[in-house]
């Protein structure tokens, strides 16, 4: 049986954004339980590291890293920045005292969302590429035929990787409100 467009790709990025927030609230809701507040803010350190561990990817996809199976540092890359992201929303809580804080964490939770768009729509268009050029060639086109015929749907392909144009800005503007944030923590604290 053949999954829908939204059970296949729409859901399972729905689910990991709604799991990041409902993780969040329910860790925040045991660290005020049992009094232990002050270590969520331990968990800002923790989840800024464990980003920053995660660009392991893009220093190997820009060749400075030159070890390591790119599609393994993808998957650290993904998982590794949402436990961080998680960690840094368990961090900010809910504190309405300072705007640059609450900016840094929209930006993060723009951030997330537009790499999980990009994880299930590039995922989607390259299995659907693949699929169709499967067919064609099952059809009895050869390979280079069936190229030509899906010329157009390979650079509507190549065209969803470009997806990195709106997600690196979208980063580096999380990564200088980050900044900003850590720079006044620790000038004003």
């Amino acid at each position: 049986m053949k999954k829908s467009i939204l059970n296949k790709y729409a859901l399972p990025f729905i689910q990991w954004y709604a799991l990041m927030i409902f993780m969040t609230i329910v860790i925040d809701y045991f660290l005020h339980r049992f009094q232990l507040v002050l270590n969520g803010s331990y968990l800002g350190f923790a989840g800024t590291f464990l980003i920053l561990l995660s660009f392991l990817y893009s220093l190997k996809k820009r060749k400075i890293l030159k070890s390591g199976s790119p599609k393994k540092l993808l998957n650290l890359h993904e998982y590794l920045s949402w436990l961080g992201s998680l960690m840094l929303l368990v961090h900010a809580g809910i504190h309405f005292n300072a705007i640059l804080p609450w900016l840094a964490i929209l930006m993060l939770l723009i951030t997330v969302a537009s790499g999980l768009v990009g994880k299930f729509l590039l995922k989607k268009s390259n299995e659907n590429l693949k699929q169709k050029r499967q067919l064609l060639i099952a059809g009895g086109m050869d390979k280079e035929e069936a190229d030509k015929k899906l010329f157009m749907d390979a650079v509507t392909v190549d065209l969803m990787k470009k997806w990195r144009v709106a997600h690196l800005p979208i980063t580096l503007l999380l990564l200088i409100f980050s900044l900003i944030h850590i720079v006044t923590t620790v000038i004003f604290s």
